[in-house]
């Protein structure tokens, strides 16, 4: 099974499983009592200091999700997975040590997964994690009560990690309503419901640790960290709040020891509602979909172009016959707006773009050669999803850029063959970078080639020479390389160093 963070299956309902937080084991979340009404009820605020009352109304709309898994969809699961290899590469950035993996089913077992959902329609419409009922053959939703009822999936979307199944009941089902996460400030208190390791319907109070938080899982991820504790077993289950409204779905959590260790993630419910909504109507979501490589416009990167603000998205690369490409988009674009929206970042670029339905035509605005530049974009579908050496030796063709800290030298035959480059890459190879100047603290390495110097094409080390000269004629404080290192194109903004 694979547990890491978002991706979990269990191959036990209660076994040991070491890491993860909101899917392989149980969030068994119980109801008590079956309510009429198909309104959802309203829970009485917090009062004295206590979550009672709250709990006492909330507890009977929350279920525990048992899904049967063909073993070969288990044995596929592992910890190789491209999500966890995403996680991974997460944890390496922020130097956090990667959690350890739960024990994998073997070839031939069938393996069960424990997982939590609440109801949000009294006629058995229930919200609750992808990863819950991911490959899975058989879905079975316990009540509060202890019935145990056969579930329908009507539909899920791997990159929200939300589903929504279907229950039919004798009568009428306790529901919980959709709380305002944007409202959720930190220090807010919270309540995380359910049913860790498979001991019993457990209830967490905490706080609103941090809002924001991406975990490079998906082009959705928003995730509210809590220090509420939750465990194995807890994923899909609903975060509320004071007033007993969910205002989160428990997705995810960190922990080096298997244990929580008040470091959890759910998914806000304001964009979760949206999502739960196309799915229950269609069954699944067409993700909008560009084509482009993208990475942050740092402060240098904004110098280098002219921007005042370090802000948008920064094109590293338009994949040929992409929507990008058919819209005239170009590697060194910085996409500033989508439609009326804003980007500030490449995450914003990534959420507006997953929420245009593919077909639509959208306004785009870049920046581009010290101006902005409106373009227009029909937007792709899923089945476009993103796919997403030495130096040379040659001293007496080898030029010194100035003020940057490295030395250039013309793509010759034999270099281009030492590299193993296309007859088509055209620039200027790296040769030598000093260690204790600017582009090596940029990450500039030898044998990487500049393509491009503030948006300019170069073919030689002549001219990446004079780029850079004109650069630092014109006042700028840093330069714009595009660089080329193995079958990579990356925007590197190297400052200029102190004369």
């Amino acid at each position: 099974m694979s547990n890491i963070l978002l991706t979990h299956r269990a191959a036990a309902l209660v076994g040991a499983a070491i890491l993860v937080g909101a899917a392989a084991f149980p969030f068994t979340i119980h109801s008590t009592t079956a309510m009429a009404a198909s309104a959802p009820a309203t829970a009485p605020l917090a009062t004295n200091g206590s979550f009672a009352d709250v709990v006492s109304v909330d507890k009977p709309a929350v279920v525990t999700i048992i899904s049967t898994m063909k073993a070969t969809d288990v044995s596929d699961s592992g910890s190789n997975s491209p999500m966890d290899e995403q996680f991974r590469q997460f944890f390496e950035q922020q130097g956090i040590p990667m959690p350890k993996l739960a024990p994998q089913p073997q070839q031939g077992e069938r393996g069960m997964a424990l997982g939590s959902g609440f109801i949000v329609s009294s006629d058995g419409i229930i919200v609750t994690n992808n990863h819950v009922i991911d490959n899975a053959i058989d879905i079975k939703v316990t009540l509060d009560d202890g019935t145990e009822l056969p579930a329908k999936l009507l539909g899920a979307d791997p990159k929200s990690d939300l589903a929504v199944l279907k229950i039919a009941a004798a009568k009428p089902l306790a529901t919980l309503a959709w709380g305002d996460s944007d409202t959720l400030k930190l220090g807010d208190q919270i309540l995380a419901i359910g049913n860790p390791f498979g001991i019993g319907t457990t209830v967490t109070a905490g706080i609103v640790s941090a809002r924001g938080r991406d975990l490079h899982s998906g082009p959705y991820d928003d995730f509210i960290q809590i220090d509420a504790p939750i465990n194995h077993g807890n994923s899909g289950g609903p975060l509320v709040d004071h007033s007993g409204n969910v205002v989160g779905i428990n997705t995810a959590i960190y922990s080096p020891n298997g244990g929580s260790v008040g470091v959890g993630f759910a998914i806000p419910s304001d964009q979760a509602q949206k999502i739960v909504a196309k799915l229950e109507k269609s069954g699944s979501i067409d993700h909008g979909y560009l084509g482009v490589q993208i990475q942050p416009v740092t402060a240098d990167v904004a110098d280098a172009v002219g921007l005042t603000k370090a802000e948008g998205a920064l094109v590293a690369a338009v994949n040929a016959g992409t929507p990008a490409a058919q819209a005239g988009l170009r590697t060194g674009d910085i996409i500033m707006t989508v439609g009326s929206e804003a980007v500030k970042s490449p995450h914003d670029l990534s959420r507006l773009v997953a929420d245009l339905s593919p077909g639509a035509k959208e306004a785009v605005t870049v920046w581009r050669d010290g101006k902005t530049v409106d373009l227009s974009v029909t937007v792709g579908g899923n089945d476009g999803d993103q796919k997403q050496a030495s130096a040379a030796k040659d001293d007496s063709k080898v030029q010194t850029g100035p003020s940057i800290g490295v030395a250039l030298a013309d793509l010759t035959p034999d270099v281009r063959q030492e590299l193993r480059l296309p007859d088509n890459v055209t620039g200027a190879v790296v040769a030598k970078v000093n260690p204790d100047k600017p582009a090596a603290a940029a990450g500039i390495q030898a044998g990487d080639v500049i393509v491009s110097v503030n948006d300019k094409a170069v073919v030689s080390a002549g001219d990446v020479k004079t780029a850079i000269a004109n650069a630092v004629k014109s006042g700028r404080k840093s330069v714009l390389l595009l660089i080329e290192r193995g079958d990579q194109k990356t925007f590197i903004a190297v400052p200029f160093a102190a004369a």
